[in-house]
């Protein structure tokens, strides 16, 4: 079985959830600040790299971060051509962990109009997609956010995502097509109605041997996203943490059977730069636990 078998194979049908450490320029300040690291360490962005850089090394070499509940873990660019031990962040990731590297490719949000925030232009996405190949990521992420249950601007929304993401199955990679359904929203439920009704047709549309992924907001009804988890076309339906706290997504997602985690905040709360390795492995370590048992359920 070659390396992108094992992968595909352990996304699909793994059990686990993957972890999210693809903050990216604009929030990595809010990252590293939650992390105990204040804007006075750092006087140019390539300090900050450097600096968001040493707290991913630190989290994934953590004997806590383990293939045995981690199926995956979604990079930053920067983290990507960056190493760990004189290896590719990725190439580590699977070589020395077993966990399947994904990369961020989005550029953020566009400013909102019809209650929704499409990607901006992602400016170079050929040679971006070409470098992953080159540096064994296996999949990408990109995302949108819902926030009112407009259909215009939901239709929108994934049709953007479905395109970008015909351009990365083009390059030999696996999307994970991300439009996030703010949970803050007024009609939060309506807005999901109205994105399924989408994807559902979308997804019809592909060919049959065609696999993507979907990184939803964790949905109002219980396992409300259930046809798309079992659509032929999905690999596997991640959920984020979407601003809720580790307790209150973890609760969240231990109702909705097959949908499994894919963490930020969730996963890195409460560590801390201060902490002694003795203190961090054993706080990450109960996170992932915990990450895990609400994604098995």
């Amino acid at each position: 079985m070659n390396t992108n078998t094992k992968q595909l194979d352990r996304i699909h049908s793994g059990q686990g959830f993957i972890a999210a450490l693809d903050q990216s320029g604009g929030s990595t300040p809010k990252a590293l600040l939650q992390y105990g690291v204040k804007e006075d360490r750092y006087s140019n962005e390539d300090q900050m790299y450097e600096l968001v850089h040493e707290m991913r090394t630190r989290i994934i070499k953590s004997p806590a971060f383990d293939a045995q509940y981690i199926l995956g873990a979604i990079l930053f660019e920067n983290t990507m051509d960056r190493f760990i031990d004189g290896q590719y962040t990725a190439d580590y990731l699977w070589e020395q962990k077993g966990i399947v590297p994904f990369l961020k490719i989005d550029k953020g949000l566009a400013d909102q109009t019809d209650g929704v925030q499409l990607m901006k232009p992602i400016t170079g996405l050929d040679e971006l997609l070409k470098r992953a190949v080159e540096r064994h990521i296996f999949g990408t992420k990109m995302r949108s956010v819902i926030k009112e249950a407009n259909p215009a601007g939901i239709k929108q929304v994934v049709e953007q995502q479905f395109a970008v993401a015909n351009q990365i199955l083009d390059s030999g990679l696996i999307p994970i097509i991300e439009p996030e359904v703010d949970i803050y929203s007024a009609d939060k439920e309506a807005s999901e109605k109205l994105l399924k009704e989408e994807l559902t047709a979308h997804l019809s549309n592909l060919g049959s041997d065609v696999k993507v992924m979907l990184k939803l907001s964790i949905p109002t009804e219980d396992n409300f996203y259930r046809d798309l988890i079992n659509d032929s076309h999905v690999l596997r339906v991640v959920a984020l943490s979407g601003g809720y706290s580790q307790s209150e997504a973890n609760e969240k997602l231990a109702r909705h059977h097959g949908l499994i985690a894919s963490f930020s905040r969730g996963l890195s709360e409460g560590l801390s730069a201060g902490q002694t390795d003795k203190e961090f492995n054993a706080l990450l370590s109960k996170s992932i636990h915990a990450i895990y048992e609400a994604s098995i359920k």
